[in-house]
């Protein structure tokens, strides 16, 4: 079984321009860290020209499809009917993007036939994870 899910989604970037324009974008969901989501934005698509990561919880985003949600670096919420905002928070600016909901709703349904929502924790080796910070710290 796979532990790895990744899904291109289509951007529009919010912009002042009355077009908004489209980035390709990826998210991405792993079942070693079960309760995070990141989204990728390449190079092209950013102003720093290096790519872009923004990780951030999973329930987050499901939690933003229904309402607004998030507090911090990134925020969640509907659009209208078929699209959903994410606001990505940095101390260079803000970037505001729409992703069709029904895109994000496919990712999170595959991420929770991976991993079924509330049962994140038992992906986690806690064990083996606290062996290595014991091992580092010698």
């Amino acid at each position: 079984m796979s532990i790895l899910i990744e899904q291109p989604v289509e951007a529009r970037l919010v912009a002042a321009a009355p077009r908004m324009p489209s980035i390709p974008a990826t998210l991405h969901y792993d079942r070693r860290d079960p309760f995070a989501v990141r989204m990728t934005f390449p190079a092209p698509a950013t102003l720093e020209g290096v790519e872009v990561c923004w990780t951030f919880s999973r329930e987050l985003l499901s939690a933003g499809l229904h309402g607004p949600e998030g507090h911090g670096d990134v925020r969640v919420r509907p659009y209208g009917y078929d699209r959903t905002v994410l606001e990505f928070h940095a101390p260079e600016g803000t970037a505001v993007v729409h992703v069709r909901s029904g895109e994000l709703r496919s990712f999170l349904a595959a991420t929770g036939e991976l991993v079924p929502v509330g049962l994140e924790h038992l992906q986690l080796d806690l064990d083996h994870d606290l062996a290595e910070l014991m091992r580092d710290a010698c």
